[in-house]
């Protein structure tokens, strides 16, 4: 019996030396808990739509034509529309549209969803290049942070459950790096080695401090936001001028095309940063 005993309670590594999670007695317990971590997550998830909902709700009143292009941008059109509808609201009711975008970007970060790029090039359409880029890497940082605290607090479990191996992988990247932990935060935010999401959720798990992890994303976020604030301001040129403008459309093609440097030159800058 004692020998059974001490079996339950043994500790079982799951990423080798780095990082260790002890394993419930029962599996009924490891249900609950998963469930009940599922249950939290969804109720916070629910309570960010009823902020957005109450900010869509709480907008002027607007025509039909214009309430269509209120939604998420999927791609330059959308952009475009939606860039000129808030526009012409912004100075009349500049609050209601600030905080619009700004509750919307948190949330797309917080919970990994698509389309927070449109979001930054929407900021440069509406916004001066300073202000834009200051909301971009505020909004980044704060809606890192909450997924960062979601995943600390009700994520462990779901996170070792389902990618074990990209977190032990993770976590000895971080070992390495952990006397220079912001440039290391830094450059994981410029160079797409690892997904944004996987790093706000994998972080606390790899403890990774919150400081660090703030200031790293605040100023790694602004590097590639240059390059997608100054297209949101071309964008905005070419959506002013009655006729497309050549140099515009070369300006804008010219970001696009500078934004995936980083990709290309992935495994060099791997190289030399390790």
């Amino acid at each position: 019996m004692d020998v059974d005993h001490s079996v339950q309670n043994e500790s079982v590594s799951i990423v080798d030396d780095t990082i260790t999670i002890t394993e419930p007695k029962k599996e009924n317990e490891q249900t609950m808990s998963t469930t009940k971590a599922l249950v939290i997550l969804v109720v916070i998830f629910s309570l960010f739509l009823l902020i957005l909902g109450y900010l869509y709700y709480s907008f002027p009143q607007m025509t039909e034509e214009e309430k269509k292009y209120i939604k998420i941008p999927r791609n330059t059109t959308d952009m475009q529309n939606l860039g000129r509808v808030l526009e012409d609201y912004k100075d009349t009711y500049y609050t209601q549209v600030f905080m619009s975008i700004f509750f919307c970007y948190i949330f797309l970060q917080t919970f990994a969803i698509p389309g927070s790029i449109s979001l930054s090039i929407l900021c440069g359409f509406l916004y001066p290049f300073l202000l834009a880029l200051a909301i971009i890497c505020f909004c980044s940082a704060m809606g890192a942070c909450f997924c960062y605290l979601l995943s600390m607090t009700i994520g462990r479990r779901l996170a070792y459950r389902y990618f074990p191996d990209r977190i032990k992988s993770y976590a000895n990247l971080v070992k390495k790096h952990n006397d220079n932990m912001f440039c290391y935060m830094m450059f994981l935010r410029i160079t797409p080695f690892l997904p944004n999401w996987f790093i706000n959720v994998c972080a606390p798990l790899v403890d990774v401090p919150l400081i660090p992890f703030w200031l790293g994303t605040f100023f790694g976020v602004a590097v590639p936001s240059v390059l997608v604030v100054q297209a949101g301001q071309t964008l905005h040129q070419v959506a002013s001028e009655s006729t497309w403008s050549w140099s515009s459309v070369l300006l804008l093609a010219t970001f696009a095309a500078l934004s995936l440097l980083p990709v290309l030159f992935k495994a060099k800058l791997r190289d030399k940063f390790d």
